[in-house]
């Protein structure tokens, strides 16, 4: 069997996000992976001091509003993720290992439609964010604005 024969028939396996129980499996995976990362768990634990108890299901019910429009999550992430921007600032770099570690998260774990919702989500996601914190557009294709309406032709 070749590798990437092996590697479909892996994910062949893996069951897709379903619901909640699910995305906390997928989220207490990722912080445990974050914490441990030499860039992003420093800030986690010492500048954040992040209280994983409490935080778990906040991030849950972010997650399950993304995937599942559970409208659970009612806060404002980019306002978090100015607070913490400014001691130390957040780079690219920070949000690139953010996704990374995401994304082999989800692919370890989950395969299917909602896993790849989470993926490309996330990517949106922290690509949104770490312009707005730079104080650029958080889209990609910035609108270069509305034509003057017209008057009717008579």
């Amino acid at each position: 069997m070749t590798g990437a024969t092996a590697g479909q028939t892996d994910a062949a396996r893996l069951p897709d996000l379903a619901g909640r129980d699910d995305i906390d499996v997928l989220v207490r995976g990722f912080y445990s992976r974050a914490f441990a990362d030499p860039l992003l768990g420093p800030i986690f634990r010492d500048v954040v001091k992040l209280d994983l108890d409490a935080h778990l299901p906040v991030m849950c019910d972010f997650w399950h509003t993304v995937l599942f429009r559970a409208a659970l999550y009612r806060r404002n992430a980019l306002a978090v993720h100015a607070d913490l921007h400014a001691d130390p600032p957040l780079s690219a770099e920070h949000f690139a290992r953010w996704l990374g570690l995401w994304t082999a998260t989800v692919d370890d774990l989950f395969a299917g439609q909602k896993a790849e919702l989470a993926k490309s989500q996330a990517t949106r996601i922290a690509y949104s964010i770490s312009r707005r914190l730079l104080g650029k557009s958080g889209i990609e294709i910035v609108p270069i604005g509305l034509r003057p309406r017209q008057p009717p032709y008579r």
